[in-house]
């Protein structure tokens, strides 16, 4: 029971130390009162289990992606299934098609689709789709702490379409827009046809849960509607987060 009742205080204190910067193995020892040698051996074992996860390269830790999929586990999916109001509103006022898409063991899933009334569009939901690709994939990457940012992309960006980006650089450059502006955007660089808008639903630590999206073809989503559709999407995101 001590083991148990410490590795939750370390859970605790990592989660205290905020989704971004992390905190070193002294100093969550210390906030604990446990010694580094014990810290570290329990921040190991709830490590290989995905709860939390440590940048080898400033030896700082974070909250794991498994507490996500934990959370989503207990309850979250209704939770989702509720906001269905929210996609069907989002897709009336925009004239577009709006989904919703989780990332379950590394594999970005939509759970929920709504296209408005006027438009015949292909269905989404159930399909998985790329990281780097999409606007949902990109705000999955943008939101991820750099650790598991690095383990969730292949070792090669494939190639999808002409519009695709296939290099690192450019490829952060992008999520570094896409976290200023709070959404991400896409030019048909998985689909031809699928333009469109991302923005993140985020936890109260600002741990990402899921992405909500606007998308249709290039002849009605230009360029020039990704800043109206981006204000769209994000106050969806806020009425979604108070479901």
């Amino acid at each position: 029971m001590q083991s148990v009742d410490r590795a939750v205080h370390l859970l605790q204190a990592v989660a205290g130390a905020g989704p971004t910067g992390g905190a070193g193995t002294v100093a969550l020892g210390e906030a604990c009162g446990l010694n580094r040698a014990t810290a570290w051996r329990i921040l190991s074992t709830l490590e290989s289990h995905g709860l939390v996860t440590c940048d080898r390269s400033t030896n700082q830790w974070t909250l794991g992606s498994g507490l996500v999929e934990i959370v989503r586990g207990s309850g979250l999916d209704a939770m989702f299934r509720d906001a269905h109001g929210v996609l069907e509103k989002l897709a009336s006022e925009t004239g577009e098609t709006a989904a919703l898409a989780v990332l379950r063991q590394g594999v970005l899933e939509y759970v929920d689709e709504v296209a408005s009334a006027s438009i015949v569009a292909a269905n989404w939901s159930g399909r998985t789709v790329s990281l780097h690709a999409t606007s949902t994939g990109k705000v999955v990457l943008a939101w991820t702490p750099e650790p598991e940012m690095t383990g969730l992309l292949p070792r090669r960006l494939e190639r999808f379409t002409d519009a695709t980006i296939t290099d690192r650089p450019s490829l952060r450059k992008d999520l570094a827009r896409t976290r200023q502006r709070g959404y991400a955007t896409c030019r048909g660089e998985f689909d031809p046809s699928a333009w469109g808008v991302s923005a993140p639903v985020l936890d109260s630590s600002g741990r990402l849960l899921a992405v909500l999206s606007l998308w249709g073809p290039g002849d009605r989503i230009p360029v020039s509607r990704f800043p109206e559709l981006g204000a769209a999407v994000t106050s969806a995101v806020r009425r979604l987060s108070a479901v």
